[in-house]
């Protein structure tokens, strides 16, 4: 990072990007295909195939918790390289059919090693920007995840209908390759803390995760739950509703909208906190779900899909930063891994939940009650965390009046 402090696009800011990007384009270019390729390969239900997408994200919750832990206090370029490693070796047992038990062992262990990965670039990239703009800073770096949210299910349905299962295997494997040569090439600086923390011994919760970011992270379980319904499934709803062809350039709009505005709520939260994009956002998220479920023409799908990423995509960049801000710069790492620990986890079960909805409810009508989920969220957010917001910001304004006072 230079000296003054301000700089956001370093190298290692770039290469860190260029990792979470390859990651992101294969972890949703799995979530989109595995629950329609399990049904299709396995004759699995609804909540099998839920369960073999969702239990990915489960793997990546467990290791997040654990790395959460050690990136703090030992080299995070060696972890970084580590489950980059497993990762993409781990894309070869993707290719034999061993049964739906191996299938889900499989899926475990490299969401996992996804975990590893994500959880270390995270945390890395947080240390690395200006406090200034830090806001600013992870929402450019979160649209390395953005990005990959468009290309990764946008290829993974075009795939699914033009090609064998095995070119997804095949793609996301090369993706894995390209991120360990990334890794390889990262140059980090050593740490600026004398008081580097050191791993203790025995048990505490504390050691795992966070706990200034735990009422933030109810919240962040909520609306990931939400969120988990659209990437799990959206092959089924479109092949149900006949808009398979919008629905592949769905992630596309969903993208588009993300980039447009992250950079601009970004400001907005560095000078103005984090309440005047939260509560918009939690709007636009439910009016979102509400079209996507009651979609009946292309057109609505996609709008659905630019609604959703001025929600549910601010949601997640606005709900980071303040995990990050919530923390000491030594528990950088726990505070990232918890905030992705309570997010994965309502990406993990909600698949797996919802899929034993779906034929009581079906697709629309489940939406419907997502979208009025999300808005009762937004009621939760303000009570533990958005009030607290609201005062520190007026206790801000409230010292430099008096400080003004005082100078006159």
């Amino acid at each position: 990072m230079d000296q003054d402090g301000s700089k956001l696009w370093t190298k290692e800011f770039a290469i860190l990007f260029a990792i979470q990007f390859c990651v992101a384009f294969m972890f949703f270019l799995l979530i989109v295909t595995m629950a329609s390729i399990t049904i299709d390969q396995y004759r699995a239900s609804e909540s099998l195939a839920g369960l073999v997408s969702g239990i990915y994200i489960l793997g990546a919750l467990v290791a997040r918790l654990i790395v959460g832990r050690f990136v703090d206090s030992l080299d995070p370029k060696k972890i970084l390289l580590a489950g980059l490693a497993l990762m993409t070796l781990d894309m070869l047992f993707y290719f034999p059919r061993w049964g739906i038990s191996f299938l889900l062992v499989n899926r475990l262990f490299h969401g996992m090693t996804v975990g590893v990965a994500l959880t270390v670039t995270g945390a890395v990239v947080s240390r690395l920007l200006p406090e200034s703009r830090k806001g600013e800073g992870i929402g450019y770096f979160s649209l390395s995840g953005v990005l990959g949210s468009a290309f990764g299910p946008f290829i993974g349905l075009y795939l699914m209908q033009h090609a064998d299962y095995n070119l997804i295997y095949g793609l996301c494997f090369a993706l894995g390759v390209i991120s360990l040569v990334c890794g390889i090439l990262l140059r980090l600086p050593e740490a600026e803390s004398p008081d580097k923390p050191q791993v203790s011994a025995g048990f505490r919760l504390s050691d795992y995760i966070e706990p200034n970011v735990l009422p933030l992270g109810v919240v962040v379980f909520g609306i990931a739950l939400g969120w988990s319904s659209v990437l799990s499934f959206i092959n089924l709803y479109a092949s149900e509703t006949n808009l398979v062809n919008a629905a592949s350039f769905f992630f596309m709009v969903y993208s588009v909208s993300v980039i447009a505005s992250r950079p601009v709520t970004g400001r907005i939260m560095d000078a103005r906190g984090a309440n005047v994009v939260i509560y918009p956002a939690f709007v636009l998220y439910a009016a979102g779900l509400l079209l996507f479920g009651t979609a009946r023409s292309g057109a609505v799908l996609l709008l659905a899909g630019l609604l959703l990423g001025l929600g549910f995509g601010n949601l997640q960049s606005i709900a980071n930063t303040i995990a990050v801000k919530s923390a000491p710069q030594h528990r950088m790492g726990r505070a990232v891994s918890t905030f992705f620990v309570t997010m994965e986890a309502g990406m993990g079960i909600g698949p797996y939940l919802l899929g034993f909805l779906i034929p009581i409810l079906g697709f629309r009508n489940l939406y419907v009650i997502l979208a009025i989920l999300m808005l009762a969220i937004s009621g939760l957010y303000h009570v533990l965390h958005g009030r607290k917001e609201t005062r520190g910001r007026m206790a801000i304004r409230g010292g430099k009046g008096e400080k003004a006072v005082s100078v006159d």
